[in-house]
């Protein structure tokens, strides 16, 4: 058995506690301190029509402030299959709590997140959601969910699009899936709007579920070519989800990239 150079293991065990030292004195209160500074505001424009903009703005200066204070390295494949003024319906894998800082910060399309309703207890955020037409649905009376998101099914037209997690929580670890469910297929189907998948690698190691271990480092979005559903019928939901499940899985990798490619600014 190789003995622990002494040295090494101090290096390691100094690295740790500066790590540490930084996400609990700078970056944790920097998230809170961002989020009540930019959210109070968001939500009080946000209650004179103003929530779309607050949208393209406030919260993506607050994402993408939080991802670099988080050490994000950031890298985005496949902006070519956007196409300027078309609606989707996006899906991702959910592997972390920062997921929600890569799309909000870094994927250039408007849209309103799916949330579950338990958010809104969340101080600030909660509101700031609420404020901006987020949908927010009960996930224990299905019937409240659908009639939650087909209210907002209107709006979904000129470019904007609304955002499912489909695997309704987070994943347990990278390259896994959990099942989906049927809700954002029913919706495209029904809405005749193409699905965008896209995958999601690196934000489960650099923030595990349930786990308050950090770890900087890179991530990717990968955005797949979107999967029309002008011939799919709304009882075809299945063969919908497995087309999306089938995109989504053939793009998450063991290891997230270690260089960054140029990302497109959100319009």
């Amino acid at each position: 058995m190789a003995a622990i150079d002494p040295k090494k293991g101090i290096k390691m065990m100094m690295g740790s506690m500066i790590q540490w030292l930084y996400l609990w004195l700078i970056a944790v209160p920097f998230l809170g301190i961002s989020t009540f500074l930019i959210g109070v505001p968001l939500t009080v424009l946000s209650f004179f029509g103003l929530g779309d903009w607050c949208s393209r703005t406030l919260a993506v200066l607050w994402a993408r402030s939080n991802a670099f204070m988080l050490g994000m390295r950031v890298s985005i494949d496949g902006l070519q299959h956007l196409k300027e003024g078309q609606s989707y319906v996006l899906t991702a894998n959910h592997l972390s709590q920062v997921d929600i800082l890569l799309i909000y910060g870094f994927l250039p399309v408007e849209f309103k997140w799916v949330l579950k309703k338990e958010l809104l207890a969340v101080p600030i955020i909660g509101a700031a959601c609420a404020a901006m037409g987020h949908v927010v649905v009960d996930r224990s009376n299905s019937q409240a969910a659908v009639a939650s998101i087909q209210a907002v099914s209107k709006r979904l037209q000129n470019g904007m699009c609304i955002m499912f997690f489909p695997e309704g929580t987070r994943g347990t670890a990278e390259g896994n899936l959990l099942p989906f469910k049927r809700g954002a297929f029913r919706l495209a189907a029904d809405l005749q709007l193409p699905v965008l998948p896209m995958s999601i690698s690196g934000t489960g190691r650099l923030l595990p579920t349930g786990s308050v271990k950090w770890q900087p480092g890179p991530v990717r979005l990968m955005i797949h070519p979107p999967i029309q559903t002008t011939d799919q019928l709304s009882s075809d939901v299945t063969t919908l989800m497995s087309q999306t499940e089938a995109a989504i899985r053939s793009g998450l990798t063991a290891s997230a990239p270690e260089t960054d490619v140029p990302i497109s600014a959100r319009g």
